[in-house]
This record gives C-alpha cells, structure tokens and sequence, in this order.
C-alpha cells in the first residue's frame, strides 16, 4: 500500500515545468466521466453525485455518472482502473472498494495502492451499536461484562461475511475479547427488523439508518464508532469513551483518478472539490446525508485508505475472513 504515499507525495512536489502541466493549464476541456462501480443511489455515488454538483461551475465542465455495477463493485473499479490517466475518468467509491474489499479478497482484480491515485476524500460516516430499549444494558461496559460471563451467549445482526457490519463486529469481539455469534441477513432492513422484534440482540449499523429509531425510542444506542463524538448524535459516547481501546469505525467515500494521471491534474481536481466541500451549502447536504464533511489533501486521503486496508485486512486475518 505503499504506492499511495508516492504518488500523492507527488502533487506537493510538482514543479511548473513537471510532465503534465501543459496539459493541465488547459484542463478540463471536455466533460468528466465519473465511473460509479455500483447501482443508482448506492453509497459508492455519493462521492460522485456531490462532484456533479461541485466540479462543473468550478472548472466549467460537466461531470457525468457512469454505473458500472456487478461483482461487489469489481467490474466498475476494473474499468476506471484501466482507464486512460488523463483526468477525464475518474471513479467514485467508499472505502468498501478501496480498503474493505482489497483487503479480504482478491476477486476485485485490481490493486488500489498501484492503480489508482487520490484525489478527495469528500465524506466520512459512522455506525452506532444499538440493542433493544427493553434490553438489560445501559452501556457499552454492560454489555460487555454480560458477553464475558456469558460467552456465546450473544448474537448480532449483519449482512453477510466481509459486509462492514460483519466485520466492526469482528473488531468488537478482537478489542474486547469477548464472543458474540453473528447473524447474517440479506440486508441491513432486515437486520434492523431482527434487533426490533429482538430475534438478535444487538447491531453495529450505519447512522443514517440507525438516527431516526433512536430518536423515536424504538433502539437504545450505546455508543458511535467514530473515534470522537459527532455534531450527528453528540449525546452519544463513542466506543473508546466505553473503554474498548483502538475502536475506530468510519467508512470514506472520496473520488480517485488512474494511476499516473498528472500531478497537476490531481491537485487541480482536489482544489476544486475542497473550495465545494468548504461551503455552508454543500456540507450542509452532505450532514443531512448522516455524514461528516472532509476537507483533505491527496495524501491525508491516501493515508486513510492506507490505514483502513491494513486494520480491515488484520481483522479479517484474526478472524479468519476471506471472500474469494
């Protein structure tokens, strides 16, 4: 994964005179093709569809969401991997494209690190764990304290082996050495409907789909999976407030362009997308969506990616997870 930290390296350090400035004094000229690997109103277009709305009155060209769903989001991710590096393709993904997937299965066929270059990172969401309001515990220590003296005893909800709900369960069980029985279901509707007519105990879902229960009182949070506390849901501890050391769950959704495309063209696109992403207007949609907006550099962005392949890729190792 060390390709990321090269390449973004790069922009910082481009000269006028680099390769590609030429080209990149003109750039765009033409519209924008943004590959999304996944179906309309997926998560993986939301990075997208906020650049159809930011990049076009900033550098004057449309952009146009292309779906290319199938495979997990392998043929998408494949196709914007292959494309020419000149600026004009572009892929719209989350960090289960970039991070999760690479890194428990080797059916994506492309190696994010080497094929692909950062350009922004335009959001990040959380999960919150919620159980049942008539359940015995109040807190994350309860639950906990139950789980080790009762091993096993426990199930939780999730959509399928290698699914971000399966595997922030995993990093719950490795962080607090307890063991709790996953649940697989064929979506997270249908696992919420479980935690709600209390057939499993307890869920780690996302926080736009969990907001609206728990303000209706129809779940008991007990803690976000974010490393700090969230404008969203400020009354809610996060799990290394709850004493489980290193629990950091938050899933990025950003754009990155073909390995090799030029420095110039890079930082051009970042600029543009970061000037969007600053105002009140934009980072108010982007809260209305259950995310917080990120303001960051090709490398910062670069350097998460880097950092959640490698915690997802050692959860899945301890746990023995791998899709193929």
């Amino acid at each position: 994964m060390r390709r990321w930290f090269v390449s973004v390296a790069v922009v910082a350090c481009a000269s006028v005179g680099a390769p590609g400035e030429v080209s990149a004094q003109s750039y765009p000229s033409q519209s924008i093709r943004m590959i999304v690997p996944a179906g309309p109103g997926s998560p993986a277009e939301l990075a997208g569809r906020l650049a159809t709305q930011i990049l076009p009155s900033r550098l004057g060209q449309p952009v146009v969401l292309d779906h290319r769903p199938g495979a997990g989001g392998a043929i998408g991710t494949r196709e914007a991997a292959k494309a020419a590096p000149d600026g004009y393709t572009l892929l719209s993904a989350g960090g289960a494209q970039l991070a999760v997937l690479p890194a428990i299965s080797s059916r994506v066929g492309v190696d994010p690190a080497k094929e692909f270059t950062p350009v922004a990172r335009f959001m990040d969401s959380f999960q919150i764990l919620v159980v049942h309001p008539s359940s015995p515990w109040m807190s994350v220590k309860d639950l906990v304290d139950y789980a080790k003296a009762n091993p096993g005893k426990l199930n939780y909800a999730h959509v399928g082996p290698g699914h971000l709900t399966h595997l922030a369960g995993e990093l719950f069980m490795q962080r607090t050495g307890t063991s709790l029985v996953g649940v697989a279901y064929r979506g997270g509707q249908d696992g919420l409907t479980a935690v709600l007519t209390q057939s499993v105990h307890l869920t780690i879902e996302n926080v736009a789909v969990l907001l609206p229960l728990i303000r209706e009182g129809k779940l008991r949070a007990l803690a976000v999976t974010s490393a700090t506390r969230t404008s969203l849901a400020p009354d809610i501890p996060t799990m290394i407030e709850a004493g489980i050391a290193d629990y950091d769950v938050t899933t990025f959704f950003g754009v990155v362009a073909p390995a090799s495309t030029p420095p110039a063209i890079i930082g051009t696109l970042n600029n543009a997308i970061n000037a969007g992403l600053k105002t009140p207007e934009m980072q108010e949609i982007i809260m209305r969506m259950g995310a917080v907006p990120v303001v960051a550099s090709p490398e910062a962005f670069g350097a998460k990616m880097v950092d959640d392949f490698r915690k997802w890729q050692a959860v899945a190792k301890a746990a023995n997870i791998k899709i193929d």
